[in-house]
């Protein structure tokens, strides 16, 4: 168990500064929620602009998800190591330019770029501000408390940017990428103000491990682009299975790196605790789950039905309030029951709203067919991502949790980023030209299966991991 940091608030009942702490970081999450929501609404915009392809299309998603993810675990460690607060506020700066250029760019390809450098300062950002929480406040009912505040302030970001990416995408989806802008300037300043200056640990710790950081990150974008690029390639092309084997030769290389240096990336030790990897799978498939059916749904809604971007956005928002009003009261909740219910609740959730999204129509009814998924997908967010959090991060001392924050986070963006390109990959596969309702929602269907198989592996999954856990309790009393 990790002992508790000078900083640390040890009960459930904050001080001033731990709230002022709380606050500017849980700012940060709440701008990358809603620049995710902003860019996912205005898709269909950018698309009719620029005339992307769905395949490239969906890299204005996975671009930004490749940066951020591919660079979590680098994030994570820079925390650790050179100082929270110093990370946090470098890449908040590059977040700002990043954003600024993406309204600019005038091509495909150049905002896609834009977009992946968005992600990499995100990369920086998420892992040092979740491990700012989970040093300042004391494992048990304070930091509970306080990561379901943070989660909720994610989930508000992201149901704000439905609605203003929906109001702003009228005027232009350029606007969309400005907004944020001002948003992190703001925030920056706030940040060197109020967050405390920690120590930086790299001569105690050791030094980076670029080689971890270089092999996984081009494993993961190997790999996205093998699946992204194979309906077009086909799948026996030699760019499909070039790009397959590199991203297996690129992980095998970036886990014998890991066996080897004295300060890895990414401690392999610490999946063998059954709680951590648990956490891990219910953040990748959940993201999994809900970044492909986002991409579907968005399309569906204004290619297929005709609604506006707003009304979109409208359609999405009760998921997002749910979320927002759930996920603050986890943390008691958690401390009270564990997280692996919440875990399991919640995946359950997603499982019954993916399958229900299979029946809808080319005239659905709203209330009736669109509604109920949209609501249970707030309560599996509510219920599965503050518990993930929790549970990735206990036990864990607090010169690595930088660390484990970093790696549950590169689980949720690994998840989006490879479940995005299998559901592109598979609705772009059955993509016939024809631009009628029904056989648009005949090219769906395959795709929402998909994402409905995803729901279903994690939640069998992490119930695998509850039963181990128990097995290895049971052992050790019967031990004792």
């Amino acid at each position: 168990m990790s002992s508790p940091p000078q900083t640390s608030a040890d009960s459930a009942a904050f001080d001033r500064r731990a709230w002022i702490t709380l606050l500017v970081v849980c700012g940060v999450l709440f701008l990358d929620g809603l620049d995710v929501s902003m860019v996912g609404v205005a898709l269909p915009s950018i698309d009719a602009d620029m005339n992307l392809s769905t395949s490239t299309l969906q890299w204005v998603v996975s671009g930004y998800v490749l940066g951020y993810g591919g660079f979590l675990l680098l994030g994570g460690r820079a925390a650790d190591l050179l100082g929270r607060r110093r990370v946090l506020l470098v890449a908040l700066s590059v977040f700002a330019l990043a954003s600024l250029l993406g309204a600019l760019v005038d091509s495909g390809p150049l905002l896609i770029a834009a977009r992946f450098i968005k992600g990499v300062s995100a990369g920086f950002t998420a892992p040092a501000g979740l491990s700012i929480i989970t040093t300042t406040f004391a494992e048990g009912p304070a930091r509970n408390r306080a990561l379901g505040i943070y989660t909720a302030t994610g989930a508000s970001g992201f149901s704000l940017g439905l609605v203003l990416g929906g109001l702003l995408t009228t005027a232009g989806w350029r606007w969309t990428f400005l907004l944020p802008v001002p948003i992190a300037l703001l925030l920056l300043v706030l940040a060197a103000r109020v967050l405390p200056h920690d120590k930086p640990a790299a001569r105690r710790q050791g030094r980076f491990d670029v080689a971890g950081a270089v092999t996984v990150t081009g494993a993961m974008l190997a790999l996205v682009f093998a699946v992204a690029g194979a309906p077009d390639a086909g799948w026996t092309s030699a760019q499909t299975l070039g790009a397959f084997a590199a991203a297996l030769v690129l992980g095998a290389t970036f886990f014998a790196v890991e066996l080897r240096v004295d300060e890895p990336l990414m401690r392999l030790s610490l999946l063998r605790s059954p709680v951590i990897a648990g956490a891990n799978v219910a953040g990748m498939t959940t993201f999994a789950c809900y970044f492909g059916f986002q991409f579907i749904a968005t399309l569906y809604m204004q290619q297929l039905l005709g609604w506006s971007a707003l009304g979109t956005a409208f359609a999405f928002l009760p998921a997002g309030l749910l979320v927002a009003f759930g996920a603050p009261r986890m943390g008691p909740l958690a401390t009270r029951v564990g997280t692996a219910p919440l875990m399991t609740a919640g995946l359950l959730s997603f499982v019954v709203g993916y399958a229900l999204f299979l029946r809808v129509d080319v005239t659905p009814s709203y209330a009736v067919a669109i509604l109920p998924t949209i609501l249970l997908l707030g309560l599996g967010f509510a219920l599965t991502y503050p518990a993930a959090n929790m549970a990735a991060t206990s036990g864990v001392p607090d010169h690595e949790q930088g660390l484990a924050s970093g790696l549950v986070s590169t689980s949720f963006q690994l998840g989006g980023a490879v479940g995005l390109a299998i559901v592109t990959a598979v609705i772009t596969a059955g993509n016939t030209g024809a631009a009628d309702a029904e056989t648009l929602l005949d090219e769906f269907r395959p795709g929402l299966a998909v994402v409905t198989g995803f729901a279903v592996l994690g939640l069998a999954t992490v119930l695998a991991s509850l039963l181990a856990r128990r097995r290895l309790e049971r052992l050790a009393e019967a031990a004792a």
